[in-house]
């Protein structure tokens, strides 16, 4: 836990840049990020599509309505709400939850907890861990050969199942299963949008890229691999841009990629706000040079805790010579990261000139005669 100077002075992200995916709460969530100091890049990597009017969903449940479920498995807050509120619009709601009120009562996590107990509903069990493959662990054939198992849903597309086996695992255990589609996710409403945040992990102009959905992470490996980009996005995820998640269902469609997540103790936004707040800065820490702390990130250079306004050749320039702190780097291979072709060796004159007016300190970027640049470490 944070000590007590920890907490009067919170961890800072000036400089950094960080790719949101979020649908929903997104505003909360990049609030909580630009209040530390980040610039937050964000679109919506799915659209969430209610099914109230949903012929399958009125199915379901009139089914359970005349016939009771032995068991209920709740898997999402939102899901069982929504679920509740659409047989309320058809005048259903009292005797679906007669209904449901006389099953046994199995809830995924937290968020699915509230949302039974506001409906009057008492879970008899939840995972720590909020999978569903716990919950399939945690139960036997004693508990499902020949029951009715009511099972929520949680937003499945053609594309990706958030709970692989799950549905089969109920069902080899001699369940009966129905399934209740409350709602699903589609693709982004905006997808221009979606591609330009796409792009910019692709060209590792963010430090950092957050998921609080799988089917955002999955939304994005798939877009990606539509666009012809997907072994570039798995490769900056592994690389410098630090893919984190609110937690391990989230993070399932990323490990199936291959790609390391970062996840908070506790699947909540603001843990993982804090987590990101912590853990970035950690990871790339500041460079002591000619008496200045200078930070080095995607798209900014700070300095001495001010970010500084730097071109983009200059930042690529800085980057160069960030890698390696304090060795000198030849003027030929500074001209190598510059935009335009055709340049000469005064190219990188003019813009180590310019980054030096830029970050304030012209005494960090140091020349030494005939071989190139370096930084001026201390």
């Amino acid at each position: 836990m944070t000590s007590g100077t920890d907490q009067r002075t919170p961890p800072t992200l000036a400089g950094f840049s960080v790719a949101i995916t979020a649908a929903r709460r997104a505003e909360e969530f990049e609030a909580l990020l630009t209040r530390r100091g980040a610039r937050v890049v964000s679109a919506a990597a799915i659209s969430m599509v209610p099914l109230a009017d949903d012929q399958g969903l009125l199915e379901a449940t009139r089914s359970l309505i005349d016939a009771p479920p032995d068991m209920v498995i709740a898997t999402t807050g939102i899901g069982f709400r929504g679920w509740i509120e659409a047989a309320d619009e058809w005048g259903m709601a009292a005797q679906l939850l007669t209904s449901l009120g006389s099953a046994r009562v199995i809830s995924r996590g937290p968020k699915a907890t509230g949302a039974l107990r506001a409906a009057g509903l008492r879970e008899e069990w939840s995972p720590v861990s909020e999978s569903s493959a716990e919950v399939l662990a945690w139960l036997s054939a004693a508990d499902l050969d020949g029951k009715r198992v009511a099972v929520q849903l949680h937003g499945a597309t053609d594309s990706w199942d958030p709970n692989p086996g799950f549905l089969d695992g109920l069902a080899a255990l001699g369940a009966q299963v129905v399934g209740v589609p409350v709602y699903r996710w589609e693709g982004p409403s905006d997808v221009a949008a979606f591609d330009a945040l796409i792009d910019d992990v692709v060209h590792e102009r963010v430090d950092a890229v957050a998921f609080t959905s799988a089917p955002a992470a999955a939304s994005m490996l798939l877009r990606a691999g539509e666009r012809g980009v997907r072994e570039r996005l798995v490769a900056a995820m592994r690389g410098p841009v630090t893919a984190y998640s609110v937690g391990p269902v989230t993070s399932v469609p990323l490990d199936s990629a291959g790609v390391p997540t970062v996840a908070p103790d506790r699947m909540r936004l603001g843990a993982l706000a804090r987590l990101i707040a912590e853990d970035l800065p950690a990871g790339d820490p500041d460079i002591a040079v000619a008496g200045h702390r200078l930070g080095v990130h995607a798209s900014a250079a700070v300095v001495d805790g001010d970010v500084r306004e730097v071109s983009a050749t200059g930042l690529a320039v800085l980057k160069v010579l960030a890698e390696v702190p304090g060795d000198v780097v030849s003027r030929q291979d500074l001209l190598e990261v510059l935009p335009a072709a055709g340049q000469d060796a005064h190219a990188v004159e003019v813009t180590v000139g310019r980054l030096r007016n830029a970050l304030g300190a012209r005494e960090i970027i140091g020349t030494v005669v005939k071989r190139g640049y370096r930084l001026a470490v201390d």
